[in-house]
């Protein structure tokens, strides 16, 4: 049992947040269980949470569009603690009018938005996670994106300016089609896009290599009977990312000039995903990709805890859906190995609360208003 301490949520408030119009709890340090019919709230508390890490929706949601119709802003606060940063308040607001979000971290804002990312870290398990298995390549490399920017600064800044001077490159080559510009202005983009395209790739592909056989161990503990195997695809050599990168760039500037895309870098890479020699997303069933994905979501954790000194925030959304009862019995067993943190579960009924956590506290929600379990 790792002896680090875990994040905990003391005092969690919610104003005009989705269908929440006030909230204010204290959750036990363990954590609760939230039942309610779908479509009253639940996973909108969950999204509450992971805003705290993310600082925008999950969901992929702009944020006039998760403030509550009528409403002229939304505001999510929490009390933290063991908060790996040393924050022990977050405040996160945003005001429809001005579309401004303010962020403060014990009640001041921080230089830039990006310092606050990952400030609380979560993991989150639900059934829409199959999509990193059964979705195109994006999905796996925001699975990516998403934790190594949580657990590393220097990743965080290398993908914001590796963006930044991709979205630079692309227009660029669209001016180029429209015959306006020159290569000069395409090529200056190169160096920035090789530059921090390489601190990507190899984060990338030490994380993978780092846990390849823990992901296949955890699969078969789950209950999977054939061998699976992960792996990163790219044509960058993890040997000279940088130069590789550069040449690459260069090589393919003709093509990406007729077609209006860069097509080098890790933005086209590809988390590999294997079920025998067989890939994941085109032969796996539902339940096999179900495992496969609660898998990543335990290493997910895993690295958390290991890169930061806490355990992350838990947060579970009816996530033995589409799982028979040997499989969601043994993925429990080893949420207890691991000695997850603060946990928040959500599930339409009590009776989808598994016995290995029947000693969550109960609220229940209906309509956006939650409330204990009486």
């Amino acid at each position: 049992m790792s002896p680090a301490p875990a994040v905990r949520i003391e005092r969690l408030a919610l104003m005009t947040f989705r269908n929440i119009e006030q909230l204010e709890i204290e959750p036990a340090a363990a954590g609760i269980a939230v039942i309610g019919d779908n479509g009253h709230g639940k996973t909108n508390l969950l999204e509450a949470l992971y805003y705290l890490q993310l600082l925008r929706s999950f969901r992929g949601a702009r944020d006039a569009d998760v403030a509550q119709f009528s409403a002229t802003g939304f505001h999510v606060e929490a009390a933290i603690a063991h908060a790996p940063r040393g924050a022990n308040r977050i405040g996160i607001g945003f005001e429809r009018a001005s579309r401004r979000k303010k962020i403060t971290l014990d009640g001041v804002p921080p230089q830039r938005l990006s310092d606050a990312y990952g400030a609380v870290p979560v993991v989150m398990c639900s059934p829409d996670d199959r999509t990193i298995l059964a979705g195109a390549p994006a999905a796996r490399r925001r699975y990516l994106d998403v934790m190594l920017a949580t657990v590393s600064q220097q990743y965080l800044f290398a993908l914001q300016r590796y963006r930044a001077a991709l979205l630079q490159r692309n227009a660029a080559l669209r001016d180029l089609a429209r015959g306006r510009g020159d290569e000069g202005a395409l090529a200056a983009w190169e160096p920035a896009l090789a530059t921090h395209g390489a601190v990507i790739t190899r984060a990338r592909i030490e994380w993978v290599e780092r846990v390849a056989a823990e992901f296949a161990r955890v699969c078969a503990a789950i209950g999977e009977a054939e061998p699976v195997a992960a792996g990163y695809v790219t044509r960058t050599d993890p040997a000279e990312p940088r130069a590789s990168l550069a040449a690459r760039l260069e090589e393919t500037r003709a093509a990406d000039i007729r077609r209006g895309l860069t097509h080098a870098g890790p933005h086209r890479d590809e988390l590999r995903l294997t079920l025998g020699e067989r890939e994941m997303r085109d032969f796996a069933s539902a339940g096999q990709q179900r495992t496969a994905a609660l898998a990543l979501r335990m290493l997910e954790a895993v690295t958390m805890r290991d890169s930061l000194g806490t355990h992350p925030l838990l947060l579970l959304d009816d996530p033995f859906a589409e799982l028979d009862r040997t499989r969601a019995a043994r993925i429990l067993a080893l949420l207890r190995e691991a000695d997850p943190g603060q946990t928040f579960l959500c599930v339409p009924r009590a009776d989808d609360i598994p016995s290995e956590l029947s000693a969550l506290e109960r609220w229940t929600i209906d309509t956006g208003s939650l409330a204990p379990l009486a």
